[in-house]
């Protein structure tokens, strides 16, 4: 019994840091694991100001709403506006309105539970922490992939 082996040569690509409309570059990949890993450190500080034993109440979890709803007038004006003209339009800055509203929106919520007594002062100090991480988080997101080069944001 005769075995011939067989030399396979690999071919590698040069590896690109940039993106120049590839589908995962390492920029990319990058900055998707990081845009995910500051995801889940905002998530963990919203839930240690719900679970904590201390306070033990799971009203600031309806922040999660807000979470959602923050990019959608981006994505909207984004979809309905050409980005032709270099000036702003009423689709763009109506949307950055609505967008401010949904933020403050998720910043005044734990403050006012908090001012009624519905949950504790330490518990507010965490949401409004994980607030800051994950508002954070969703800008990086909108700064790294929703630029005007040939990446969409779509894709994802």
């Amino acid at each position: 019994l005769h075995i011939q082996a067989h030399s396979v040569a690999s071919v590698t690509e040069p590896e690109r840091t940039v993106c120049n409309s590839c589908y995962l570059c390492n920029f990319c990949v990058a900055a998707l694991v990081g845009l995910s890993f500051s995801g889940a450190i905002g998530l963990t500080f919203l839930l240690l100001g719900c679970a904590l034993e201390q306070y033990g109440v799971y009203w600031p979890l309806f922040v999660l709403i807000f979470y959602i709803l923050s990019p959608v007038p981006t994505f909207i004006s984004r979809r309905l506006s050409d980005d032709t003209d270099s000036s702003s339009n009423a689709c763009r800055e109506l949307a950055y309105f609505l967008t401010t509203g949904i933020v403050v929106s998720c910043f005044g919520l734990p403050i006012i539970l908090a001012r009624t007594s519905t949950i504790q002062w330490g518990a507010c100090g965490l949401v409004m922490t994980g607030n800051a991480v994950i508002f954070l988080t969703i800008f990086g997101f909108f700064v790294v992939f929703g630029g005007g080069d040939d990446f969409s944001w779509e894709q994802w």
